[in-house]
């Protein structure tokens, strides 16, 4: 997919729009061409997580019951606010090891879901994880830093629900980390959905982080140069094109001119640079860069993304940086939506820098892709077993007749096989004349006592001959004169 930016004024005529269905002129500051190319590395570490928030969502669902068990009928009322992108008891059954399903009893009744005792550990441990110092301190970091990005800092409530699992927040933050930090924000507003005005909490930030509010890339920078690491402004963003991207030459000349402007901190209040501005796009980057960066996932929905911009007045911004940037942001299309990568913090398809809750889902990952290729052999050994029954059932009712006369008019006349020939009478006598003849097991008692006959056993050929013959001398061919 090819994106031409140069510059243009007024709308596209119906023709023109129809004749770029796939190149979007935009009025920029990009005199060039991107080729956006797909990154399979970052699409397969979206694809592989796509049914993680779903199956936390259901495990959490359940557990909050007070039965440990909920009708499936109920977890399809809640589909969309469990976030199941498909039928929920497709996604029930295709994990086996963290979901069971099972019929509390009596007639009628609906069939149920409960958690395993798998995914009940790796859960404790989840538990375990966010009640520890380290995760609480680093996720009241993250919220500072959040609100800091933010010139009013001051973000909805709701907002920030968007982006607690990227966060990597527990679902119930508002009670369980902001009291505990009362020197870093605190909730105002108030919530009332009865008289319909829905949840008008914000979560404000109570002081300033001198601390916090350094970048990443200032901080990088000031390893490098431990001496200036102060009022840097020649900071660089480092960037990772995609295999098979080609970059055009007066696209490049502009990248390196971009990267020798002024870097201005994230936390910095920027917002009186002209919007169509080099200037205002490296500020702008650097607020995405930021925010990006202080997400565990290091990815996080578009949608999220552009919902954050609009509340800080950078929507449109925003979105021209994550067209404009390949190098440095990677949209991909997988999972049924599209989702902003960024691309420094992943190394072949894997997050830079593990966490304890990255570790943790993680596990849950593993348990959830195991049990899933553990299902799909088994299932392919009982076909497999069940086809080699069948197949075994009728070519026994095919080939007996054939075995019969071959055991019956075998020219190895002597007093083993006349035995196994009185044998196989005596079978069927036994079962009441119902025709029952163990072939398989007679003809390797015939082999194995044809092996101590090895060298006069004749060739397969004269046998065959002597077989018909002897066939014709008890059923003589009647020839018509």
């Amino acid at each position: 997919m090819f994106l031409f930016f140069r510059s243009c004024s007024g709308p596209l005529h119906q023709s023109q729009q129809q004749h770029h269905i796939f190149q979007i002129h935009l009025r920029t500051y990009v005199d060039g061409t991107i080729q956006w190319v797909r990154d399979r590395g970052l699409d397969h570490a979206v694809e592989r997580e796509k049914n993680l928030l779903p199956v936390m969502n259901i495990k959490d669902f359940i557990k909050s019951e007070p039965s440990k068990s909920v009708p499936v009928s109920i977890i399809t009322k809640k589909k969309e606010v469990l976030r199941i992108p498909t039928r929920p008891i497709e996604l029930i059954r295709k994990y086996p090891s963290i979901f069971e399903e099972f019929l509390p009893g009596g007639i009628g009744i609906q069939p149920h879901v409960r958690l395993t005792s798998k995914v009940l550990e790796l859960d404790a441990e989840e538990q375990l994880t966010y009640q520890s110092e380290t995760c609480r301190q680093e996720a009241a970091d993250r919220l500072v830093r959040l609100l800091m990005l933010s010139r009013v800092h001051k973000i909805p409530v709701t907002i920030i629900d968007q982006l607690k699992w990227d966060l990597g927040l527990p679902k119930d933050y508002v009670q369980s980390i902001v009291p505990d930090f009362p020197d870093y924000f605190k909730v105002v507003g108030h919530q009332n959905f009865a008289s319909g005005s829905g949840d008008m909490r914000a979560l404000e930030l109570v002081c300033w982080n001198n601390e916090l509010a350094t970048s990443v890339l200032q901080k990088m920078a000031a390893k490098v140069k431990p001496d200036s690491s102060k009022g840097m402004h020649n900071i660089t963003f480092p960037m990772k094109f995609s295999n098979g991207f080609v970059m055009d030459k007066k696209f490049k000349k502009w990248v390196d001119e971009w990267q020798k402007l002024p870097y201005i901190s994230p936390y910095e209040n920027a917002s009186h640079l002209s919007p169509n501005s080099d200037e205002s796009d490296k500020w702008t980057v650097a607020i995405l860069h930021e925010l990006l960066h202080m997400l565990v996932t290091k990815k996080t929905e578009k949608e999220n993304i552009l919902c954050i911009g609009e509340y800080f007045g950078l929507r449109s911004r925003f979105k021209r940086a994550l067209l404009h940037h390949p190098g440095i942001f990677y949209v991909s299309s997988k999972a049924g939506t599209y989702t902003v990568v960024l691309k420094e913090g992943y190394k072949r398809g894997s997050v830079i820098g593990s966490s304890p809750l990255m570790n943790t889902r993680n596990k849950y990952l593993h348990l959830m892709n195991t049990v899933k290729e553990e299902s799909k052999t088994t299932n392919e050994h009982s076909g497999t077993r069940q086809q080699k029954q069948e197949q075994k059932e009728g070519s026994d009712d095919r080939s007996g007749k054939q075995n019969e006369a071959e055991l019956l008019n075998s020219s190895d006349d002597d007093d083993e096989n006349t035995r196994s020939h009185h044998n196989v009478h005596a079978d069927r006598k036994d079962n009441g004349g119902k025709r029952h003849v163990d072939f398989k097991e007679n003809a390797a008692r015939n082999r194995s006592m044809r092996m101590n006959k090895t060298a006069e056993r004749p060739s397969r050929d004269v046998k065959i001959e002597r077989s018909r013959l002897s066939m014709n001398k008890r059923y003589p061919v009647r020839s018509k004169v």
